[in-house]
């Protein structure tokens, strides 16, 4: 047997279905269990112990930890799935009401973005939507119109200027040149 077969690891093997039925109990799900048992075996392997006075408490106390974590992770996980939904603190009329605004907003930006790339010159204009749009690689790019990768890339950075300006503007509330 060796040094880790006998020390925590041990523990853990030796009591395996106790700190699973305890994990099941505080997770109330059986594969959160084999998750945070899982979980908590990673950790005895990759951090070194010394001597521990009572190592079965000591793997417990890991266990109550690892199970703590995988709640208050699927909680925030949780919080942050509702607030990119939009559904947040605000009630259902709330919601509608701001999401109809937000779009406004947002199609009103996008125009402002699109008025903005339309002004380029026509072969910056097209090399931009072929990348981002499209996704063509800028080598196709470079083949296709008969240029260099180095000057595709020259037309996307003119491209991205452009937009990073826009959105300068934007953030500033003023008009875009």
């Amino acid at each position: 047997m060796s040094d880790q077969e006998s020390g925590l690891i041990g523990v853990l093997i030796a009591n395996r279905a106790r700190i699973t039925r305890f994990l099941r109990a505080r997770l109330g799900d059986d594969s959160e269990a084999e998750d945070a048992l899982h979980d908590l075996w990673i950790k005895l392997q990759a951090s070194p112990s010394g001597p521990v006075a009572d190592p079965l408490a000591y793997v417990y106390r890991m266990a109550a930890n690892a199970a703590s974590d995988r709640r208050r992770s699927a909680l925030r996980r949780g919080r942050r799935d509702s607030d990119w939904a939009g559904t947040g603190q605000l009630d259902e009329a709330s919601a509608k009401l701001v999401s109809a605004e937000q779009m406004l907003i947002v199609r009103d930006e996008l125009a402002r973005v699109e008025r903005a790339l339309a002004a380029l010159p026509e072969r910056t204009s097209r090399i931009f939507r072929a990348f981002r749009v499209e996704g063509v690689s800028q080598k196709a790019i470079a083949a296709e119109h008969g240029i260099s990768i180095s000057a595709v890339e020259k037309h996307l950075q003119r491209a991205y200027r452009t937009i990073l300006a826009v959105r300068k503007a934007l953030d500033a509330d003023e008009p875009v040149r």
